[in-house]
């Protein structure tokens, strides 16, 4: 994910929106040895969510900030304080995540809760144009691939006790509270406009009357992808992030979520408008990331037509919470599509009907 700045005629960057500069340099003093002032605030491409910032001071190595939207925050959403003690816990397993630095719990400061973390360097494949250049040639490609597909195995083979996350969230019932929750925030969102009104809330029905039965409670990452992820030039996965949406519950969810973002479906349409990374030659097929990951972990992954389609409809409410926070003013973040956000939502839930043999 690129930085980028906005700036004024003149050449001069503009204060970046959601940081207080004076005040966030002052609370890093006391709290994040070793990066020294005047500290320069760049927001990072590709975030629709959470914002994130790689700040660069005077002497030491760039950090990030990590916080939440600027308005329209639902309830239960964007929890900081959640997030780093995530990445915390899993920092010292085999599962790469940034170090963490520091957490403010103090809105005073810059107007919300955020934490820092280290600035993990490395390539972010965004999508297949820039996937190209940045990681050329087959080997890297499929080794990238499949050491995804091994490091999500990684993650789920952790004890939640052992690390700490043991009380993160309710062990059972994982797929019904997550339609229950999404289900909600959809309706709370849905107010912004919805392309194919009763669309997502008919999936939610399909996928509440066939609930497979959950075999294993782990940790689950919640938006596992290639582009939250930072590569080496080698494949290798030197970080995964953005673990806004990590919780307790099924590890199929996170494969079927894997595989959905992994190539275009069968209509030939990008899930997002643009064609992923891993489409290009060379990366492993969905169904040799689905076999890599059931040989490596040991799980069946009989179901994950299932935890595709719910991936999509979770997805599809997802969106429809960032379109109503761009119409409602907040423009902070990639505003790069989100017009077109209703049409994406209606098309996620036909790509979950479709999944689930009920179009």
């Amino acid at each position: 994910m690129p930085p980028f700045e906005t700036r004024a005629p003149g050449g001069v960057p503009e204060p970046p929106v959601g940081v207080d500069v004076d005040r966030v340099t002052k609370w890093f003093g006391a709290h994040v040895p070793g990066v020294e002032p005047p500290l320069r605030f760049t927001l990072v491409a590709g975030g629709r969510s959470n914002l994130t910032f790689r700040v660069d001071g005077a002497g030491g190595p760039p950090v990030a900030l990590r916080r939440p939207p600027l308005s329209h925050v639902l309830p239960t959403a964007h929890d900081m304080g959640r997030e780093y003690r995530i990445i915390a816990a899993l920092a010292p397993t085999p599962v790469p995540v940034p170090v963490p630095l520091g957490l403010c719990e103090d809105a005073a400061v810059t107007g919300a809760a955020f934490y820092v973390m280290s600035f993990v360097d490395g390539l972010v494949l965004r999508d297949a144009e820039s996937g190209g250049p940045s990681l050329p040639g087959a080997a890297a490609r499929r080794r990238a691939g499949l050491a995804l597909a091994d490091n999500l195995a990684a993650l789920h083979e952790l004890d939640p006790d052992e690390i700490g996350l043991g009380d993160l969230a309710k062990r059972g019932g994982y797929v019904e509270r997550q339609l229950r929750r999404w289900s909600a925030q959809f309706a709370e969102s849905a107010t912004a406009g919805v392309a194919a009104p009763g669309l997502v809330e008919r999936v939610a029905a399909i996928l509440a009357a066939r609930v497979p039965t959950q075999h294993r409670t782990t940790v689950v990452h919640g938006d596992f992808r290639i582009d939250n992820a930072v590569l080496l030039p080698d494949g290798s996965v030197a970080a995964v992030l953005d673990w806004e949406l990590c919780t307790l519950g099924d590890p199929m969810a996170d494969l079927g979520t894997f595989i959905d973002y992994w190539g275009v479906p069968a209509d030939g349409e990008p899930v997002l408008g643009r064609v992923p990374a891993s489409a290009l030659d060379g990366f492993p097929s969905a169904d040799e990331l689905r076999d890599r990951y059931a040989v490596t972990s040991g799980a069946d992954v009989s179901d994950v037509a299932y935890f595709m389609a719910f991936g999509y409809w979770r997805l599809a409410c997802i969106l429809q919470g960032v379109f109503a926070r761009y119409v409602g003013g907040a423009r902070a973040g990639d505003p790069d599509g989100v017009g077109d956000f209703p049409a994406t939502v209606a098309r996620l839930a036909e790509l979950a009907a479709t999944t689930l043999g009920d179009s």
